[in-house]
């Protein structure tokens, strides 16, 4: 696939997207307009937009405790988003799940689950679904490499590879599982390197490549939809943050975190538009703006809309009544 046929301008606009929304959330956070914890994307935006950019509204996509960042390239309004962690009843979950729970089912972006691993499995369920409805859509599952160490891993990538489930997984491998090193826990060099278990391809991308990772998801995408199964993709990548706002990364070295800073993609993939006359300098500061403009569009709806009301707790919550029927 030559450069041509890659949408490297689109993708730089929707990394572009995602890191100035990180950033906008820190500074928000820290000014105390944010109630409620944050786990940064920052530095993995490559994985998102590359593996996103082939996928359509009707496709699933299943997020983790760091959702800020596949939500967005999964299409979800920048609006309804900040309204979220704003705690407003105009965000997407209805200001009921904050920044660890948001997605939007109109573009096949579930609402993510923060529980460890928990949507490995689930993934599993949508692709089976996906299958037995026999139409051409397919879910992707991410991940970090600590929910590779969770039984839900073996299960449900067991249960995708025995059934030829039109699922993905993306194992975004940033070293650490909050603060334990990956070296720690895992025998083998890769976590792909488990994929041979379950009778499924594995790869290992360069996550900070946002070309690399999206030749190697648009071939596992289009393998899924063709019946072909489940993939395993590693994708070696770096938060430049800490696991959450409260983590003060003392288990880092500064010349790691440094080392790292030179791998940003998305400067790199600045440069070589510029350099492929794709872009040019004033191009890219147009976009920068265009960006800006749209979160201060977000932060803006958020504030002025309106909180959840006392009553509104008991909204959207089924159970069984005494008579055995939903109430």
């Amino acid at each position: 696939m030559s450069s041509s046929e890659v949408p490297l301008l689109e993708m730089y606009r929707t990394m572009l997207t995602i890191r100035r929304f990180e950033e906008r959330c820190n500074y928000l956070f820290m000014q105390g307009r944010i109630p409620s914890t944050l786990h940064l994307y920052i530095g993995q935006e490559a994985v998102a937009t590359g593996v996103c950019a082939h996928l359509g509204p009707d496709d699933y996509a299943l997020s983790t405790h760091r959702p800020h960042g596949h939500s967005i390239a999964k299409g979800v309004s920048l609006s309804i988003i900040m309204a979220e962690l704003f705690a407003k009843s105009t965000g997407c979950c209805l200001g009921k799940g904050g920044s660890m729970h948001v997605g939007d089912m109109d573009v096949g972006m579930v609402p993510a689950i923060a529980i460890v691993g928990g949507n490995i499995p689930l993934a599993a369920g949508m692709a089976l679904a996906c299958k037995r409805l026999e139409t051409d859509r397919v879910a992707v599952a991410f991940f970090g490499d600590g929910a590779a160490n969770e039984g839900a891993f073996h299960e449900g990538l067991n249960m995708a590879a025995i059934w030829d489930l039109p699922v993905v997984y993306v194992c975004e491998n940033n070293l650490y599982g909050a603060s334990t090193k990956f070296s720690t826990v895992f025998k083998v060099e890769n976590v792909a390197d488990r994929a041979a278990a379950y009778g499924m391809p594995g790869m290992v991308v360069n996550g900070m490549d946002v070309e690399a990772v999206y030749q190697a998801a648009g071939e596992a995408i289009t393998r899924a939809r063709q019946g072909g199964g489940p993939t395993l993709i590693e994708c070696k990548t770096y938060r430049m943050v800490g696991h959450s706002r409260s983590d003060p990364r003392t288990y880092r070295t500064k010349e790691e975190e440094a080392s790292w800073q030179e791998k940003d993609s998305i400067p790199r993939l600045a440069k070589r538009l510029r350099e492929e006359g794709l872009a040019t300098d004033e191009s890219l500061e147009a976009i920068d703006k265009e960006i800006e403009q749209a979160i201060d569009e977000a932060v803006a709806f958020a504030e002025r809309s309106p909180s959840p009301e006392p009553a509104d707790t008991l909204k959207h919550v089924f159970y069984a009544s005494e008579s055995g029927g939903e109430a």
